[in-house]
Parts: C-alpha cells; structure tokens; sequence
C-alpha cells in the first residue's frame, strides 16, 4: 500500500462505465430514434403489441402479468405528421417506467448494441428471489465467457494464460449489464462500435462447442475441441461454460444482434439459443485440461524492465523477474539467467534500463515463465523514459522491503 501525501489532490474516479451515459433516466432524443428499431426492440424484450392501426402504429404492452396497466403507442414510420409525438411520448413512458424490459430497450435505443443472454435453470426461493450465491455463479460464469471471447479475438489458443488478458478486459469496460430479477437470467449489451467482433467470435465459439461435445459424447473423441479452437473455443470458454452449468438442470445463451446494425456478414438474421446440460459437463471439463496440458510452448523476444533479482550466492545463475514493456501480452514473466546475462540483467536494473531477451514462454503456470532465456542485452532509452523506470523501480523495492520487514523475511 502506497500513502499519499494530504494535501495532494486526488486523481479522478474512473466512473463505472454505465454512469455516465445516463442512458434510462433521460429518454433519447425522438428525432434520433428509427420506429422500425424501436418496435423490433420491444419484440425482442417481451413486449406484445396487442393492436394498432396496421401501416400506421402499435400498440405494445410489456411482459409480465400487470403488462395491461401501461400501453405504448408506437408508429411504424415516420410517414404521419404525428409519429414523431407518438414517439416522443412512448419514449418518456419507457423512461418513467420500472420495468427492466422497459430499462432494456432504453439501453439499446441509446447505445446500439449486440445482445448476450444468458439463462440458466435454478431453484428460486420465496417469491421469485434468489439466494446470493446463485445470482454471483450467473455473473462470475457470464463474465469469464466474455473474457474468453475477448481473448479470442485477439488471439485463438487453447490456453492464453497470461496473454492478451490484460488489453482483453480492458475491452469488457464499455460493456453494461442488465440483470433480470430471480438470479436467472443477464443480458450484456456489447456496443456494436467496439465490442461487435466480440459478439460474433463469441456466438461462433458456442456452436463449435456445441459440436464438439456431441461429437464427444457420441463417439468418444476429443478431436473435435482441437479444430474448434480456431473458431474460439478455449481453457477460458471451457472452464465458463462448466460454471454457467454446474448446479443447473440446464443453461441457455443466446446472441441478438443490434436491429439498428445490421446483422454481420456470415452470421444468420436470428438463431435458436445455444444450450448445455449437467451431462455435458464431463466433456467441458476434459476439454479445459486438454486445453490446458496440450498448449506448446511460444518463443518469443521480449524488452522489460527488471523488477527482482535473486541467487542463492555471490556467483552462479540466479533468478529475474521483469516488468513485459513490449513482446509478450503479460504483464509479467520470471526467468532462470546464467551468471553472466545475470550480472547484466542487474546492471540495467541500477541504470534504469530495460533489457532484451529472448526464450520460450511456458504454459505451465499461465505464460508467466520464459525458459531457454539467451541474448540478454540492455536497451537505451531516452532521460524521461529512464527516470520514470527508475522512479517505478524504486517504488517497487520499497513496498517490497515494507513488507519484508512487517513479516520479517526476504
């Protein structure tokens, strides 16, 4: 833990990403919204449309059973002088409204999304509610299946381990989620300027593990999960999956694509929801430590900065861990140096500079370790960027020696 000084201004808070959108307390502007949009939202969210002149507007109540105390009239097109007031007024009820199907279409009437849900097939307690627990499995399952789409896109593996996970949840941050009461049901709304590749890789990686788990529940192979990783499917996507399931009589997930975006080239208009069983999961489970026992080795050439040098004496080879600057998608690795490309590894750690190396990045213990580490040579840096190595460094040693000194070790 680092102390900062009193009278030191505080950093702005990062606001939670659906702060400051604002996106259901104010209704959006009529004049930017399509009536086709709007009322294909409405369908997909459970509303029904009980009447309306036809060519000219709806009517549409939500779901649920009181859906008959509100009623929304929506136009078709902005044909008749007063579509744009019909508009206006079924907006401001959405927005008034309590509903979460009314607060869903206002989220994607405001940011055009792609739609990712998510239901699973539990108990629920008295009226309706859920217990703590199964509402956090929900959200922890959903959650690692997004992240395994995340990493995906950036690269198909069986096991990424450390790599890509730190620029792949940083995508997830624009995402906003919507939790149906009950604990049985989410919705992400993935924004379709940043997030869409996202939400194709991972609506084909669902089917390729649908696939590949009848394939193995068929005939006992497991060849299957190996051509499906090129469609995405992953150790990440594997272990979310068993999650989402394990504790269920059954789980769905289903993607919808942004009415206002057009559906993407190669994927079908509307597709069923893709769905798992507690007898899939032997499969899931083998596939995951398949993933995770078969992934090789990556070479690789990485620059970092030394953080911590160990050896047992004076002499011989010692260990080094650095900070990764460029050449790996991890944010650390530790490495086994002989005596030599040890003493310059400790060289540039006093001068402030970062060093070359290049090994094999293992996938034991996630990406973190390279072997084989040769060619350790320094890298000139300019003064600014050194002295904000050296201070980051310096940072470093001394919350390491504070602790070392509360716990009385190295």
């Amino acid at each position: 833990m680092t102390h900062r000084p009193l009278d030191e201004p505080l950093r702005p808070v990062r606001p939670h990403p659906a702060e400051p959108r604002d996106v259901w307390s104010q209704p959006p502007d009529p004049g930017r919204v399509d009536p086709a949009v709007l009322g294909a939202l409405l369908h997909r969210h459970g509303w029904q449309r009980r009447g309306g002149a036809p060519g000219r507007y709806g009517r549409w109540t939500p779901p649920g059973p009181g859906g008959g105390a509100m009623s929304l009239l929506v136009p078709e097109t902005r044909a008749f002088p007063d579509s744009d007031d019909l508009l206006g007024e079924a907006l401001d009820a959405l927005a008034r409204s309590d509903s979460p199907a009314a607060r869903e279409v206002l989220v994607a009437l405001a940011v055009p999304s792609d739609e990712i849900r998510w239901w699973r097939d539990v108990p629920t307690g008295p009226v309706g509610v859920a217990a703590w627990t199964v509402e956090e499995q929900l959200r922890t399952a959903a959650r690692r299946m997004m992240l395994a789409g995340a990493l995906a896109v950036r690269a198909r593996a069986g096991y990424h381990g450390a790599r890509h996970r730190r620029s792949a949840t940083a995508s997830l941050d624009d995402v906003l989620v919507g939790a149906a009461p009950g604990g049985r049901q989410l919705t992400a709304f993935v924004p379709v300027a940043t997030g869409r590749p996202l939400a194709v890789l991972l609506h084909q990686a669902l089917y390729a593990a649908r696939e590949a788990v009848d394939y193995q529940r068929a005939t006992g192979g497991m060849e299957a999960f190996d051509g499906a990783v090129e469609a995405g499917v992953s150790h990440d996507l594997t272990e979310g999956l068993v999650a989402l399931v394990r504790g269920t009589a059954g789980a769905r997930i289903a993607v919808e694509w942004a009415p206002a975006a057009g559906v993407p080239e190669g994927c079908a208009t509307r597709s069923e929801p893709v769905e798992f069983s507690p007898g899939d999961l032997p499969a899931l489970r083998a596939a995951g430590a398949r993933y995770l026992r078969e992934e090789p080795s990556v070479p690789v050439r990485l620059t970092g900065a030394v953080t911590r040098l160990r050896r047992a004496g004076p002499r011989g080879e010692g260990t080094v861990r650095l900070r990764v600057l460029a050449g790996a998608e991890i944010p650390h690795v530790r490495m086994t140096l002989d005596e030599e490309s040890y003493r310059i590894a400790g060289h540039a750690h006093l001068l402030g500079l970062p060093v070359r190396v290049r090994g094999r990045l293992e996938s034991r213990g996630g990406f973190r370790r390279l072997t084989g580490a040769s060619g350790v040579t320094p890298v000139e840096v300019d003064e600014a960027e050194r002295d904000r190595l050296m201070k980051s460094l310096q940072e470093t040693a001394e919350i390491a020696a504070l602790f070392g000194e509360a716990c009385g070790g190295d």
